[in-house]
């Protein structure tokens, strides 16, 4: 990593779940020193309602935001790629640092199975964070709000 601002590409399948709430995640404890991109590889035509209630009780409000189709474009931007389940879908570009997290898929599940989905993203996160901004490193617990 350079000085300048890192930038992540979160990519799942569908874009409606853990992607999501990955991105939402560290765009806000982020606040500007990483730039954030989420896509799907098969996008799907709306987020998951359930993730987007998960979310609303940590306080992020992600209603407005939609599933992104995977470009070539997004990957070569990013510093970091972190799939979540895409598997050979997810492009691969030498040169680039790959994170796998296997992560249960929140589609089809409601909002008490999703809770423990996005408290995992959420450490996982913490954990990405304080690698990407060592200097700064925040703490970030589920159970806060933002």
């Amino acid at each position: 990593m350079s000085d300048a601002v890192p930038e992540v590409l979160f990519v799942c399948i569908h874009n409606a779940g853990r992607s999501q709430m990955a991105a939402a995640l560290l765009d806000h404890h982020g606040a500007g020193r990483v730039v954030v991109r989420s896509a799907g590889s098969q996008p799907a035509e709306h987020l998951n309602p359930a993730v987007v209630e998960a979310m609303a009780e940590l306080g992020l409000d992600i209603s407005k935001e939609f599933p992104k189709p995977l470009t070539d474009d997004a990957v070569r931007a990013a510093d970091v790629v972190i799939t979540m389940g895409c598997g050979d879908e997810c492009p691969y570009y030498p040169g680039k640092r790959y994170l796998d997290w296997q992560l249960t898929d929140p589609a089809g599940q409601d909002l008490a199975a999703v809770r423990p989905i996005r408290d995992e993203i959420a450490h996982r996160v913490q954990t990405l964070l304080a690698e990407l901004l060592p200097e700064d490193a925040v703490s970030i617990r589920p159970d806060e709000g933002p």
